[in-house]
């Protein structure tokens, strides 16, 4: 009997997690990407990754902080079940190789961080997502080199092959010769990253450019809580892009202020005693961003003990050496929110299922732990825990499937579109420009209703994904995490529900789905 095949989109965390997973269960991986794994977005990760692996700590207030962080708008049973597998995931990298700072006996180190009383973020000084990667990397080499998984670098994502509402797998492009391959498989895991390409100037990777996103979304594929984006309270502009400055550097002693009466005010931990510089970011963020509507914030790190932040920081005070040219063990720096992550996406449910048969979505491109604010050192941990529950219900669903195996439908007679309108550099940079007015720290009626009016003039796939997220914001008339409305304030509970946002050919509808009651454990 054959092998069964899956396809997975995308090689970050996500994309490597699921690869591996199904090969342990003997499935082939034909695994996609734009650029090879070591310049993915998760190579870029700083802080750590969140496990209740200290004894004062547990997996149920892990599981409570995650909820809280954000708003009650995840499932709780996928968040429940993500908190419990977390203290084994993480140790079982340390065994695949990667390289944590360690406390007594070998075990990881740990910080805290932003939402969480505990400290729980284990970390590799502030190179956590390239320690990680490298560790998943390497595992993924030894199956290419047995032919469990067929790499297929350079390549771009172009359409899905759908007939009856059924994915039987995708079209994919060489971004060097041009040569357009169709790719059949018995599911097809997305794991392609947020949409920070509809945005511009965000501390993510330029790879990230949304494309798969948007043109899943065009196949009538149903989005979730688009209007869910976290800005993190500190970023730094460097030639047109932001630079993350990790809440690491929080986590470790550093403290936020401004100049009030010429003299410094450290209005965190002023307005916030209990968690001070370390509250979730969705109100940190505010906090920083009503200040600098009058006066500069700074990030201070120079109280940090020299030999905790030169060995724990030392990827942190490199970055900024390098390009800010300032050494942060010495002067503060100013800082300022900056787009850094996307709680909303593909709509999936605990399994990691799209509304389209064997079609899944993991990490940052679906929505799914994070509800309307992502608690730092979660987005590792969503990512890989993800990739891995995605791989388990492809192979589960595809061994259970009565279809042909993909060989046999090769000859099924599908004729894929040819890509449709694609925006031009100059209009993607109109499209970033109207986005992030629309869609900031602070959101009104008014602001998305523009936004909304001037990319009615833009065709192309990512312009409607950017119109549907404005048309998701607007729908939700409250504030709830990294959604606030200056014109409906307070957090309503009659929204205690997410957007579903549905393009059917013609137009965008937006509507409300109820979130799954938590169930017992079995």
């Amino acid at each position: 009997m054959m092998n069964k095949h899956l396809i997975v989109i995308g090689a970050g965390l996500a994309g490597l997690s699921a690869a591996l997973q199904a090969v342990e269960e003997d499935f082939h991986v034909t695994l996609i990407s734009a650029m090879p794994s070591e310049r993915a977005q998760s190579v870029m990760a700083e802080g750590g990754i969140n496990a209740a692996l200290d004894s004062q700590d547990s997996v149920m207030e892990h599981y409570a902080d995650t909820m809280k962080a954000g708003c009650d708008l995840a499932d709780p049973n996928a968040v429940l079940r993500m908190t419990q597998a977390a203290p084994e995931l993480v140790r079982s990298l340390s065994r695949m190789g990667a390289q944590f700072n360690t406390r007594g006996r070998g075990e990881p180190d740990l910080r805290y961080f932003g939402g969480q009383k505990k400290k729980r973020t284990a970390f590799a000084k502030s190179d956590t997502g390239k320690q990680i990667m490298t560790a998943l990397i390497d595992a993924a080499r030894r199956d290419e080199a047995r032919g469990m998984i067929k790499r297929f670098n350079h390549h771009v994502f172009e359409t899905l092959l759908l007939k009856d509402g059924v994915c039987h797998g995708c079209v994919i492009r060489d971004s060097y010769s041009g040569e357009r391959l169709t790719l059949f498989g018995d599911g097809l895991i997305v794991a392609t990253g947020g949409i920070h390409g509809l945005f511009g100037n965000t501390t993510g990777s330029l790879v990230n450019t949304g494309e798969v996103s948007a043109a899943l979304f065009g196949l009538g594929v149903p989005m979730a809580n688009l209007e869910m984006i976290q800005y993190h309270p500190t970023t730094v502009e460097i030639g047109g892009k932001k630079m993350l400055i990790s809440e690491a550097a929080r986590g470790e002693g550093g403290r936020l202020f401004t100049i009030r009466d010429h003299k410094r005010w450290y209005f965190m931990e002023e307005k916030y005693p209990e968690l001070g510089n370390l509250m979730p970011r969705d109100i940190t963020a505010r906090e920083i961003w009503h200040i600098s509507q009058e006066s500069p914030v700074y990030l201070d790190m120079t109280d940090i003990p020299k030999d905790v932040i030169e060995r724990k920081l030392a990827g942190l005070i490199t970055d900024c050496l390098t390009y800010l040219r300032q050494d942060i063990r010495v002067e503060p720096i100013l800082v300022s929110p900056g787009i850094h992550y996307f709680m909303g996406g593909i709509d999936v449910d605990a399994r990691h299922r799209t509304a389209v048969k064997y079609l899944y979505a993991a990490g940052e491109c679906c929505a799914q732990y994070h509800g309307a604010n992502r608690l730092g050192g979660n987005s590792l941990l969503g990512a890989i825990y993800g990739g891995n529950v995605a791989a388990r219900t492809a192979c589960a669903e595809a061994r259970a499937a009565d279809v042909p195996f993909a060989s046999a439908r090769e000859s099924a007679g599908f004729s894929p579109d040819e890509a449709g309108l694609i925006e031009t550099p100059h209009e993607m940079e109109e499209i970033h420009a109207i986005l992030r007015g629309a869609l900031g720290v602070v959101r009104d009626e008014k602001r998305m209703a523009d936004g909304l009016d001037q990319l009615a003039s833009f065709g192309g796939p990512r312009a409607l994904l950017g119109r549907a997220a404005i048309m998701s914001a607007m729908a939700r008339q409250e504030s709830r995490g990294a959604h606030y409305r200056e014109d409906y304030p307070a957090r309503d509970d009659a929204f205690l529900k997410k957007t579903i946002a549905v393009y059917d050919g013609q137009t965008i509808r937006i509507h409300f789905e109820s979130l799954p009651e938590r169930r017992n454990p079995s």
